[in-house]
């Protein structure tokens, strides 16, 4: 309900009226919202009040826009924190959400000085190369390539690929994934990437390259992931050093 006597500015009460009806339900993810003109129209206000309404929820995610069409209501970001190795699977479903994989391909290849050296292998060793989508609840969330060692995965397959690795490596070979490191960079979607994620090419993405390692010490994977950034952000609680 838009008060025009309150102190608070009326594009401020339109955000929170739309805030309002996107949590309750009453205007689903992926839903188009009214137009500026019926906004107008219902709480006889400015056009120019709504468009700084919408624009403002649009800047802070709740919103996007598709030219042409109208403006929509965005999918509620998924939070990672950064504290703690899990899986892609173990993660979402820790949210309530059913993760799935769509696997692009699984081939074998040779690997070069850079993943050699990731995964304290020979140049040249061959290893498994896995290409798939990673998804919750059916919406696409990253698109990865995972490179693993073939002698500590042995026997993985496609169908086991598009399950969870981690869970495989653990229980078949009696190890336990035990850290990882990630570096995380900023950046667009290149063509394949936003084909892959269904998105439009030059969308934000976030890169993030994780290298896990067994509780031997020894190097298992190399992930190398492109994350919707309209669908993913992190988290990271800091203590401030001494």
């Amino acid at each position: 309900m838009i008060q025009k006597k309150s102190p608070l500015p009326i594009y401020y009460q339109l955000e929170e009226t739309i805030k309002q009806s996107i949590q309750k339900h009453e205007i689903k993810p992926g839903e188009m919202i009214p137009s500026e003109r019926e906004y107008t129209e219902k709480y006889q206000i400015s056009r120019m009040t709504v468009r700084q309404a919408i624009s403002n929820l649009v800047n802070d995610g709740y919103l996007y826009r598709q030219r042409g069409k109208g403006t929509f209501v965005s999918h509620q970001k998924l939070d990672q924190p950064l504290q703690g190795l899990t899986s892609f699977s173990e993660d979402m479903r820790l949210r309530g959400l059913e993760p799935s994989t769509r696997v692009i391909s699984f081939t074998e290849v040779k690997a070069d000085q850079d993943l050699a050296a990731k995964l304290e292998v020979e140049a040249g060793t061959t290893i498994f190369e896995l290409k798939r989508i990673r998804l919750a609840d059916r919406l696409p969330m990253a698109y990865e390539k995972l490179y693993i060692s073939k002698e500590l995965a042995f026997g993985l397959t496609e169908e086991i690929a598009a399950t969870s690795i981690y869970s495989y490596v653990e229980k078949t070979f009696g190890v336990k994934i035990q850290h990882g490191r990630q570096v995380i960079e900023a950046s667009i979607a290149q063509k394949r990437e936003a084909e892959m994620l269904e998105i439009a090419e030059g969308s934000p993405v976030m890169l993030i390259e994780r290298r896990s390692t067994l509780d031997t010490k020894k190097p298992l994977e190399v992930v190398r992931s492109v994350y919707r950034a309209d669908r993913y952000k992190l988290t990271i609680n800091l203590d401030r050093l001494s």
